[in-house]
């Protein structure tokens, strides 16, 4: 079974939506595997975030996104779930940033209806394009796809700036261009999501933001709405950086990290993470004889 066969049916499966984390780069999304999830969303903002020390406003290039899913799809076995923002372009910049992506190892891709530059969906000041480009750039990325099973998830950011209805009638519009699955974006209410739900026929996903504008839910409370995906963009990587504030504070307060080794995983650990045990096995295998030396 390819990754996009299993992501499909992992989305579509009964028992509440599927929990899917973020990774802004390749060493999060072991991470997610390690603690058991079934797949990993390489979040735009993330990455952006981490690799540039940018904020979420369509900075980062279709190639430095490229080469962040590459890495990411050979560090990990479970499907990736690629945020493609707007996909860099019109409808033909779509169907290269489609090949691409898909090329390079992700099992769905997701495209929004923002004007470029974009912004975050919880950042104020949005701006859409019209219903009717964004339709046809979803029908250019169904139809720029190698692997009919790759999935196409359509975003809306249309509720902030044209109201709910509006934003339904777009899923609504990207669900008939062929969209797998569907993504309304910052509902602010509970009542809000249900109506969703109930006047957009199709596979939803729910963007749980810590201190964004979509109140939390629990995974039991989405699933009785009916969302399929509880999507969690960047809690690993907040939940990284505020255990890197703790050891950077220790070391600026101590002076050495003596003490710190319960602030940190062991070095075991970290090399069990990178899969340094595989790979000294694949030296064995394959390296000619060389004089070996403990590394400090």
């Amino acid at each position: 079974m390819t990754t996009p066969q299993r992501l499909r049916e992992l989305i579509s499966r009964e028992g509440g939506p599927m929990l899917l984390p973020g990774a802004p780069n390749a060493l999060t999304a072991r991470v997610i595997e390690q603690a058991g999830f079934e797949a990993v969303y390489v979040s735009g903002a993330g990455l952006t975030n981490t690799y540039l020390g940018m904020p979420d406003l369509g900075l980062l290039s279709v190639s430095e996104l490229v080469g962040h899913v590459a890495a990411m799809a050979d560090a990990v076995s479970i499907p990736l779930v690629v945020d493609a923002d707007t996909g860099f372009g019109n409808a033909l910049n779509v169907q290269r940033t489609v090949r691409q992506l898909e090329r390079a190892g992700a099992a769905a891709i997701q495209l929004e209806d923002q004007v470029s530059p974009k912004k975050c969906g919880h950042f104020a000041g949005k701006g859409v394009i019209s219903q009717d480009e964004m339709v046809g750039k979803v029908r250019a990325a169904v139809d720029a796809r190698l692997d009919d099973d790759l999935l196409v998830i359509a975003r809306t950011d249309a509720l902030s700036t044209e109201g709910l209805e509006a934003a339904c009638d777009r899923a609504a519009a990207y669900a008939e261009a062929g969209a797998d699955v569907l993504f309304v974006e910052a509902p602010r209410t509970r009542e809000q999501m249900d109506y969703i739900i109930r006047n957009v026929p199709g596979l939803h996903m729910a963007n749980m933001v810590e201190g964004g504008l979509t109140p939390l839910m629990t995974r039991d409370e989405l699933g009785e709405l009916g969302f399929s995906v509880a999507l969690y963009a960047n809690a690993a990587m907040r939940g990284a950086v505020a255990g890197m504030r703790q050891v950077m504070d220790h070391l600026a307060e101590h002076g050495d990290t003596k003490d710190a080794g319960d602030l940190m995983i062991t070095w075991a650990d970290r090399q069990a993470l990178v899969r340094k045990p595989e790979f000294d096995e694949l030296d064995r295998r394959y390296a000619a004889d060389v004089t070996t030396g403990d590394m400090a």
